[in-house]
């Protein structure tokens, strides 16, 4: 990849990444208030939130690949099957259940630190833990 390639897809990264980040912040989901509300079905606002990110992710991989011939950074549209195995079902349920317990999900986790939302730290670092753990057992295999 060309410098000037490497540098727009990383600008265009932190853009999406900030715009992101904004997103979360504005819908509340950096608070684990309003996710416990949401959870114990007490508070359905982020059931838009999370129809609007379903959403979004349907159009990116399955109608913008169809209308566009390449990625505005990139050489071609990755293919990402749905494969799910019983390790993809275990980490789900364990996601699951941290975000259940936390209230936090690693988005918005990280997005509440920029909101000063300092006690998620406690969450990332468990996050951390989590990715390293999973990395052991996945280069053993």
């Amino acid at each position: 990849m060309k410098e000037h390639d490497a540098t727009s897809s990383l600008l265009s990264a932190l853009l999406a990444g900030a715009l992101f980040g904004f997103g979360l912040s504005l819908s509340g989901m950096v608070k684990p208030e309003v996710i416990f509300q949401f959870l114990l079905l007490r508070d359905f606002g982020l059931m838009l939130v999370m129809l609007s990110a379903a959403t979004t992710v349907m159009i990116a991989y399955k109608i913008v690949p169809r209308l566009m011939s390449k990625p505005v950074f990139g050489t071609s549209f990755g293919v990402h099957p749905l494969q799910p195995t019983r390790r993809v079902v275990l980490g789900a349920v364990v996601f699951g259940i941290g975000w259940g317990i936390s209230g936090v999900c690693p988005g918005p986790a990280i997005a509440g630190l920029g909101v000063g939302n300092w006690p998620v730290v406690y969450v990332i670092v468990g996050l951390m833990v989590g990715a390293w753990l999973e990395g052991r057992f996945t280069h053993r295999e």
